[in-house]
C-alpha cells in the first residue's frame, strides 16, 4: 500500500498509437480506453498516479484522440491534464511521441505507455527505489516476447536487448520492463532531450523509446536502476489474449483464477 506521498509531481502517459493488435476492439477507441472489468486502461494509471501524489499529467494523444480528451477532460480524480497531439500517429514510434512532449520534460517525471494495466504499488515500488532513475521490471518468463533487459549485480540495468524469446530468457536471466519509468530533470535535462533531439534529427521517427534507453546505455552511460515489481499485479495489453490475461489477473477477489500464459 501507498503510503508516503510521491514526490514527484509531473507524469506523461504516451497514449497516441493505432493499437492494431486489439482490433476490432479498437476500430472506433483507442486502446488505453479499453476497459478491464470495465475501467479503461488509462483510468486506471491516472487513478494510480493520484493516489501516489502526482499532479499534472501530459498525454500525448494521436488515433481517436477526441474521445480519450471526452473521457479524461482537463481534470481527472484531481489531476491537471495537459494533451500534446502527435498529428503522424500511424507512422511514427513511442519515441517520436516523447519527442513531441519534450517541452515538458523540464522536472522530475513518470513516463508510462498507455497500454499497461497495473496495481497502485507498482508506482510505489518504482518511487521508492533509492537511485535517482528508474525502471519497474519484472522477471522474463518463458510466456514472454519482446524487449528485454539483464541487470547488474547492483540492480542496475546493464543492457537492453530487443526481440527476445522464451529460449534467450533460459539462456540468462532477463527482466522484462512493465514501461513505467522515473527519471530525474536532471536526466531528462542532459541525456533524455538531447538524444530524442538527435535522434528525430536523424530521421528515426519510427524508433520505439526503448531503443533510445538502450543507446543512452549503450553508448551514454546512462545508469538505470530496476526495481523488481515480479510479485505486483500488472499487465501490457497489446492484444486480445493479453486483455483476457489481464481480467484474469485483475479479477475480484473470490472469483480470481489463474491468468493464461501468452506471451505479452
Amino acid at each position: 500500500m501507498i503510503q508516503n506521498q510521491a514526490k514527484v509531481r509531473h507524469a506523461i502517459i504516451l497514449a497516441a498509437g493505432l493499437g492494431t493488435r486489439l482490433y476490432p476492439l479498437t476500430e472506433r477507441r483507442p486502446k488505453p480506453l479499453v476497459p478491464v472489468h470495465g475501467v479503461p486502461i488509462l483510468h486506471n494509471a491516472l487513478r494510480c498516479l493520484a493516489q501516489a501524489g502526482v499532479q499534472q499529467v501530459t498525454i500525448i494523444v494521436g488515433y481517436r484522440k477526441e474521445a480519450i480528451v471526452r473521457s479524461c477532460g482537463h481534470s481527472f480524480a484531481g489531476l491537471e491534464i495537459t494533451y500534446c497531439e502527435s498529428s503522424v500517429f500511424d507512422r511514427t514510434g513511442s519515441a517520436y511521441s516523447l519527442w513531441l512532449a519534450r517541452d515538458f520534460l523540464r522536472q522530475d517525471t513518470l513516463v508510462l505507455e498507455g497500454d499497461v494495466f497495473f496495481e497502485p504499488d507498482v508506482l510505489a515500488r518504482l518511487l521508492s527505489a533509492e537511485a535517482a532513475d528508474t525502471a519497474a521490471v519484472a522477471p522474463f518468463d518463458e510466456t514472454m516476447t519482446g524487449s528485454a533487459v539483464t541487470l547488474s549485480d547492483g540492480g542496475e540495468v546493464r543492457a537492453i536487448r530487443m526481440n527476445q524469446t522464451a529460449a534467450d530468457a533460459r539462456a540468462e536471466p532477463l527482466f522484462k520492463t512493465l514501461n513505467l519509468f522515473n527519471f530525474k530533470a536532471e536526466t531528462l535535462a542532459a541525456h533524455l532531450r538531447p538524444a530524442l533531439d538527435e535522434m528525430i534529427g536523424c530521421g528515426a521517427v519510427t524508433s520505439y523509446f526503448e531503443q533510445l534507453l538502450k543507446h543512452l546505455i549503450d553508448a551514454r552511460g546512462l545508469r538505470l536502476n530496476a526495481a523488481d515489481c515480479g510479485d505486483l499485479r500488472w499487465m501490457e495489453i497489446d492484444s486480445e489474449a493479453d486483455l483476457r490475461t489481464a481480467e484474469a489477473i485483475f479479477a475480484p477477489e473470490g472469483t480470481r483464477v489463474q491468468a493464461p500464459a501468452i506471451a505479452v
